[in-house]
């Protein structure tokens, strides 16, 4: 066992970086008022809170009235989708997904369902990808949304947003995307991409935890989920979580400024891990193989072992790594993620996911790369033993 920890579950979350936890700090003290007073502290920051949609607003390339702060991914996620679902319900009762979306998306979509709502949940290929084609003919006469994730959580799979939004304006359908796991990894113009809607959560990308972005096209319907004194110009009410808020705006900057080295950096990483693993570990699977990916992302499924005792066995030895999703409660089932691939039920099991950060080195790859064989050796020893 090594005292020496190595965090590669940024997937899950990441640590809010020193600079973002430096620009945070005065508004839990010195500047910590209500933007909503009309005395000079309350009026400072609000200042405060104007600065930080407009900083988000150029790092998404939106206008600043297109900004809607949350209480995290889900929240928006939910707002987006509930929200246009129930403001434009009398043009129609049809939404389009996929099936290996975040549940934040999935239950936010059965609760439409058990209302009434029409579903459709579209099908991967093994890789994990929609197909386009398939896409534009689930769309309908009376479709309102569709919601397709940027890239998976689990698989880090890229799906081609830009061209689904394409074909969804096309039709006249509004798409949005929960851009969750993008920030520092992909582009975010929300122009280029073409979305409507998009969902981002700060812990994602080194900002503080409980704060979260909803960005609207101007003119789409978003209602409230959360009502009371009207603030985020009606559609989020409650006071502002300032200090969250300055965070995210800071580490959404830093994300988008340094996209490029941080995705090469990361990627140069994830190959030589990955080619590792596949020519010292017999009877492995990459999860998502074949497709574009989140270039911090390695999920595998290990045949003869289970991911249980995968993660067990690796956070005793100063490995921490996850299964997939970190918000299923801690409880480890069969992913419907790896299950919507369509593979032999075998793969469904032994998954672990090796999720790269900013702060990776060479170094903890290293150790990775001659700690991991062994472990799952001596795992798959066990497990093959009589009892």
């Amino acid at each position: 066992m090594t005292s020496e920890r190595i965090y590669l579950d940024y997937a899950a979350t990441t640590p809010v970086h020193e600079d973002v936890l430096a620009a945070m700090l005065p508004y839990f003290s010195t500047l910590g008022y209500n933007p909503s007073s009309v005395h000079a502290e309350g009026r400072r920051a609000k200042a405060a809170l104007d600065d930080a949609r407009d900083r988000v607003a150029r790092a998404l390339g939106a206008s600043r009235k297109e900004i809607t702060f949350t209480g995290g991914g889900t929240e928006a996620d939910n707002q987006a989708i509930l929200g246009v679902a129930r403001t434009m319900r009398e043009r129609g009762r049809h939404l389009v997904s996929t099936a290996i979306e975040h549940h934040a998306v999935l239950h936010a979509l059965d609760s439409l369902a058990a209302d009434g709502y029409d579903v459709t949940l579209l099908p991967v290929d093994e890789r994990g990808v929609v197909d386009p084609a398939a896409f534009a003919a689930a769309l309908r006469p009376d479709t309102i949304l569709a919601s397709v994730m940027y890239a998976n959580n689990e698989i880090g799979v890229v799906q081609p947003v830009s061209e689904l939004a394409a074909i969804a304006r096309a039709h006249g359908v509004l798409f949005h995307t929960d851009a969750v796991q993008a920030p520092g990894w992909l582009p975010l113009d929300v122009d280029e991409l073409g979305v409507d809607l998009l969902s981002l959560s700060a812990h994602k990308f080194y900002g503080p935890k409980g704060v979260g972005v909803l960005y609207a096209r101007e003119g789409i319907p978003v209602p409230p989920l959360i009502h009371g004194g009207g603030q985020e110009f009606g559609r989020r009410s409650g006071t502002e979580n300032l200090a969250g808020i300055v965070g995210l705006a800071r580490a959404l900057e830093a994300a988008v400024a340094e996209q490029p080295r941080r995705a090469a950096r990361a990627e140069a990483f994830r190959n030589r891990l990955e080619a590792s693993l596949l020519e010292n570990v017999p009877d492995i699977r990459i999860n998502g193989a074949g497709a574009r990916r989140l270039p911090n992302n390695l999920n595998l499924s290990i045949g003869g072992v289970d991911s249980e005792a995968l993660l067990v066995r690796f956070d005793l030895e100063g490995l921490a790594v996850s299964a997939g999703s970190a918000c299923t409660s801690g409880v480890l089932e069969p992913s419907h993620v790896i299950e919507a691939l369509g593979i032999q039920p075998r793969w469904h099991q032994g998954v672990v996911r090796f999720s790269l950060g900013a702060a990776t080195t060479a170094e903890e790859i290293d150790r990775v790369i001659d700690l991991v064989p062994g472990l799952i050796a001596e795992l798959r020893s066990v497990a093959s033993t009589p009892a």
